[in-house]
């Protein structure tokens, strides 16, 4: 293994364990300290070894999106795992149900159709599955509106066999402090949250768990009533994106990309041996001309990719750049840009500790 950060071919996923531990241990004290359970969702470090980290600092489970990604995960022994995703599909179930013999499984829907399809699968492997019903609270991308339709799904579920209601879950991605109105969203949602408990404890169906949450607003977490659990992801690691909404500071961020300079030809600019192989095309939300923050000269400007070269603007950097320079990049969208690697070098300084494969890459069905 190497010892020292100088040692490593690039392009290389560096992670700070230092502040990984520390934005680690700062969401499992306000959890426990605000009575929240923590179930994160692994879909940034994609790995059962920082999941582990995550069991062992007091959550109650880890969240997955994809089978491939819960067949990975379950590795870490996590005592739940849910899936916050609908699962479609004959070989998708089968391979859950495999997965729901090692550890419980729960899964969110926002559909009969899906319920009766995991209900059939679970059945014929003789398992128990959790469901957490999906609840729309302003994100628009799935669940069912609160109301009247998400009470007579969570009855239909209830009939079903081999299935246990244990919830419902939102995502609320929508909301951050840099969108203007937040605080009416956020109001929006304990509102929703109050009238879906009322309507199922009018319809006598106990909801042991609300589940939702986000990183950019894990810190307020506590302020929706009748919340039980959180799921944030990104907070593991941060990244431009979480800096640009305010939620969290460059010192946060843990995960950076070391790059090689290649080029310096063009007077004012350099060429990096990382592009959009390495990183991830998405731009931050606040600026949108960057395409990552370089640590060593934050001056200069990422402003271009193709699939292997990255583009600096560094005539305003205050040392020029040469050729064999090393930079590290935090990326814009950290959970895109660990997909690309196939191991996370984990370092404290500039010494190589620990080198862990990202086994949940390119985990998509």
């Amino acid at each position: 293994m190497p010892q020292h950060i100088s040692e490593l071919d690039t392009p290389a996923l560096l992670i700070d364990l230092d502040r990984m531990e520390a934005n680690l241990r700062r969401a499992a004290d306000y959890a426990a300290g605000h009575n929240l359970k923590l179930r994160p969702h692994t879909k940034t470090h994609k790995s059962p070894v920082v999941g582990k980290m995550q069991l062992d600092l007091g959550a109650v489970g880890l969240t997955v999106a994809k089978v491939g990604e819960a067949e990975i995960i379950v590795k870490t022994g996590t005592p739940e795992l849910l899936v916050a995703y609908p699962i479609i599909g004959e070989a998708k179930l089968k391979r859950l149900m495999d997965v729901a013999k090692q550890t419980r499984i729960i899964v969110g829907l926002d559909d009969l159709v899906v319920a009766q399809g995991l209900s059939a699968a679970a059945q014929a492997a003789n398992v128990e599955v959790g469901v957490f019903l999906e609840a729309n609270l302003g994100m628009d991308r799935v669940g069912v509106e609160p109301g009247p339709a998400l009470v007579e799904l969570g009855k239909a579920v209830s009939k079903l066999p081999n299935l246990s209601l244990d919830g419902v879950e939102f995502y609320s991605g929508h909301i951050n402090k840099l969108v203007p109105g937040w605080e009416e969203k956020l109001a929006s949602v304990i509102t929703n949250i109050q009238k879906i408990r009322q309507g199922f404890a009018r319809a006598g169906i106990e909801l042991k768990t609300i589940s939702g949450g986000s990183t950019p607003m894990l810190f307020h977490s506590h302020e929706i009533e009748g919340l039980t659990e959180i799921r944030p992801g990104t907070y593991v690691f941060y990244d431009v994106m979480q800096v640009s909404m305010g939620a969290a500071t460059w010192d946060d961020c843990a995960a950076s990309i070391m790059t090689t300079v290649i080029s310096t030809a063009r007077p004012g600019f350099a060429v990096i041996d990382g592009g959009s192989k390495t990183f991830t095309s998405d731009n931050a939300r606040a600026g949108g001309d960057t395409f990552g923050r370089v640590i060593e000269a934050p001056e200069s400007r990422f402003y271009k990719m193709n699939e292997e070269h990255g583009y600096l603007e560094i005539r305003d950097a205050p040392a020029p750049l040469r050729i064999g320079d090393r930079l590290r990049i935090i990326p814009n969208h950290v959970c895109v840009a660990v997909n690309m690697h196939a191991y996370a070098y984990g370092i404290r300084g500039e010494t190589v500790e620990q080198v862990w494969k990202v086994e949940g890459r390119g985990k998509l069905q």
